[in-house]
């Protein structure tokens, strides 16, 4: 799909990962409708870059629909929201499930449900799910983290194939490590020596690519995390001795301290 002219509705524009995709979008000719919960992020943002800016939170479950109506025509919708999830899940009360839950799945599927059917009726459009190698791989210390995003993946591809007749592309990016900004930065751990990280501008360019060359999954991440990945797809039980090996746990509870009060 052509993205420039193309109306684009991007959700987490605040954070830095929302940010370069923001820039990455303007820079191939999209109008943009930027969305997030810091005004003072998100408004200077859409008005340097030409675009609206509507701020919203995603955790309200009618945000979703006002969004959609608020947006108006949306020809690509790149869902990029999501809440840090990492711990145990004992450490999380049910109303933090239900938040982390309503954030970074519920709110995809719902947009994506109303922003799909303009799009068939058009015969033209793509939906891009900004997820992580989380979604492909378990990880002790994040089941909700990993339920969103293994969910995320399985909506994505069978959705994928059921709007293929009507020409309307998804795609699903996986993020892996990233530098920089988002989750894992802010979080500040120190990866084991050998683990490489990507940047968040790795991460808007290949989602340039996914609407543009209609790709059904990107990893953006080292070589040795993508095959990491696929071995937690097909030998999950090897996967987590690899992983507490190498210390993947302390990755993990890393991540969850450095999230705990931000989720």
């Amino acid at each position: 799909m052509d993205l420039r002219g193309a109306n684009v509705l991007l959700t987490g524009a605040t954070g830095g990962i929302g940010q370069a995709l923001a820039r990455a979008l303007a820079a191939r000719g999209a109008r943009l409708v930027l969305t997030g919960r810091r005004a003072d992020v998100l408004e200077p943002l859409a008005e340097r870059l030409g675009g609206r800016a509507i701020v919203a939170d995603l955790a309200d479950r009618a945000t979703a629909e006002n969004l959609l109506d608020e947006a108006g025509r949306v020809d690509v919708l790149v869902a990029n929201a999501a809440l840090p999830a990492s711990g145990l899940l004992s450490e999380y009360s049910i109303e933090e499930i239900d938040r982390a839950m309503d954030v970074n799945l519920r709110a995809p599927i719902v947009m994506a449900k109303l922003a799909a059917a303009q799009m068939a009726d058009r015969g033209r459009g793509h939906l891009v799910f900004v997820s992580s190698l989380s979604g492909k791989t378990a990880s002790g210390h994040a089941s909700l983290y990993n339920a969103t995003k293994f969910g995320m993946r399985g909506f994505a591809l069978a959705l994928r194939e059921d709007l293929r007749p009507h020409g309307v592309g998804v795609s699903t990016v996986f993020p892996g490590f990233i530098r920089d900004a988002g989750m894992f930065a802010e979080a500040g751990v120190t990866l084991p020596k050998g683990v490489g990280t990507r940047s968040p501008r790795d991460v808007a360019r290949a989602t340039v690519r996914a609407v543009e060359r209609d790709i059904a999954e990107i990893d953006v991440a080292p070589l040795g995390l993508r095959i990491g990945a696929r071995i937690g797809g097909v030998a999950p039980v090897l996967s987590a001795a690899v992983q507490r090996r190498a210390g993947g746990h302390r990755i993990s509870q890393g991540l969850a301290d450095g999230q705990r009060g931000k989720r």
